[in-house]
């Protein structure tokens, strides 16, 4: 634990504009499910403020894990409204004394958003807050702007063509020209995907071949700005985590994604080479993004996804400013694999459903029993599984990670975790 850092207000603010469009509030209750899983960041002293609480079971779990009294942690839930950003939501539901609250309570404490929205900038000047990685006089407008802008995939493109940083070929457009402009990149290409210009998780992608009618929502009924882009050929799916603050850019990790139609359904890092090239080309568009992001003012986490194609070429996809899914597991893991003594832990992150359900103590039973759940021993050797989210409603979709010395290591756990937790679906090959 950093004894050094000042308190934190971790917000989990999934409900923001930045990833997607407000209207797309179903997958924004998606992700909100996802909120818990921030208790991992949180020291004692620190508060969370969520749209979903932690269950009691889960709380407990990670905070004996962490070594962190559960009663030392603060936990306000804000109730989401449909349309809104969990700024306004916190005010309509008549919360903002009680967030003051934890604020006085905190001297010195910073905001640490999932993103940094305009009304996240707001929030924190309006309660006198530092956002993490900024100085007192807060982000600048530009800064925020740089967030709206790459997190969208025209304003990646357009970046990206003026940083050398290659794409597959694409072209941007609006809605009503998106049929017109598929047409015309398949006369080109065999295959294409649509994508909508504010999305993450693979929302709202359409994958489009020659051999296929084009779909009858492409016709003349999309709004706002689309890209339609060549599909290539994919080896893998690969990923670079960078953080940016005043003592400059540093590579936080990279690992390949696992991907389901699009969807992002895992991660494992480190990177498993190919060629011995592939890691240098993602941090030198890492630190090309992270030196332009600096000049607009920006402090904090970035990204780049890219593709390894067929072509044995790596292509950028999407550029993430902004905490993915993928940096709290990788503190946990960290954080977890040091109290341990490992000092640079491999771990991967799954997303898979049982043939039955479970209650979350059920499951931490189950691991147990396997000999599967995280620990160390006096040697210095730590491994094992982590549930890395709170028990699903449906008591089947379970999140978890698996830590190890290794890359090897945590593969081969994760094929026992298989024939312990019965899972539906069959292991993706790595």
């Amino acid at each position: 634990m950093d004894q050094n850092r000042s308190p934190l207000i971790v917000y989990a603010n999934f409900f923001s504009d930045v990833a997607v469009s407000f209207t797309a509030h179903d997958v924004l209750t998606e992700w909100a499910g996802q909120a818990p899983r921030k208790i991992w960041l949180l020291q004692p002293g620190d508060a969370l403020v969520t749209p979903v609480a932690p269950s009691g079971a889960f709380r407990r779990y990670a905070c004996e894990l962490l070594g962190v009294p559960s009663e030392s942690l603060k936990v306000m839930t804000s109730p989401p409204t449909t349309g809104l950003s969990m700024a306004e939501a916190l005010h309509q539901a008549g919360l903002m004394g009680s967030l003051r609250g934890l604020v006085t309570a905190r001297p010195g404490a910073e905001l640490l958003p999932v993103v940094l929205d305009a009304s996240t900038a707001d929030l924190a000047r309006r309660l006198g807050v530092a956002v993490a990685a900024y100085g007192p006089g807060g982000p600048s407008g530009s800064a925020v702007d740089a967030v709206y802008r790459f997190n969208t995939k025209s304003g990646f493109r357009a970046l990206a063509a003026e940083l050398g940083i290659r794409m597959p070929e694409g072209r941007v457009c609006e809605g009503p020209a998106v049929e017109a402009t598929a047409a015309a990149m398949l006369r080109q290409y065999e295959r294409v995907v649509v994508k909508p210009d504010r999305s993450a998780g693979g929302h709202g992608l359409y994958f489009l071949s020659r051999a296929e009618t084009v779909p009858a929502l492409l016709r003349n009924r999309l709004t706002g700005t689309w890209v339609v882009e060549e599909r290539l050929d994919v080896v893998r799916p690969v990923s670079i985590q960078m953080h940016l603050d005043a003592s400059g850019l540093r590579v936080v990790f990279s690992g390949e994604m696992r991907v389901q139609h699009g969807s992002y359904t895992g991660y494992v890092s480190p990177l498993s080479e190919s060629g011995g090239t592939v890691t240098a080309e993602l941090e030198q568009w890492g630190v090309a993004l992270g030196h332009h992001l600096a000049r607009s003012g920006y402090a904090g986490p970035y990204g780049v996804d890219a593709i390894l194609a067929a072509d044995g070429r790596l292509y950028a996809t999407e550029s993430n400013v902004r905490r993915t899914a993928t940096t709290t597991a990788q503190f946990m893991a960290s954080r977890l694999a040091r109290a341990a003594g490992l000092d640079a832990p491999a771990w991967l992150l799954g997303r898979r459903r049982t043939r039955a359900p479970h209650g979350f103590k059920d499951a931490v039973r189950l691991l147990g029993r396997a000999g599967l759940s995280w620990a160390s021993d006096p040697a210095g050797r730590a491994g094992g599984v982590v549930l890395y989210g709170d028990a699903p409603a449906d008591g089947r979709s379970w999140r978890y990670a698996v830590l190890g010395s290794t890359r090897t290591a945590v593969v081969e756990t994760e094929e026992a975790l298989v024939a312990v937790m019965e899972f539906e679906d069959p292991l993706p090959q790595w």
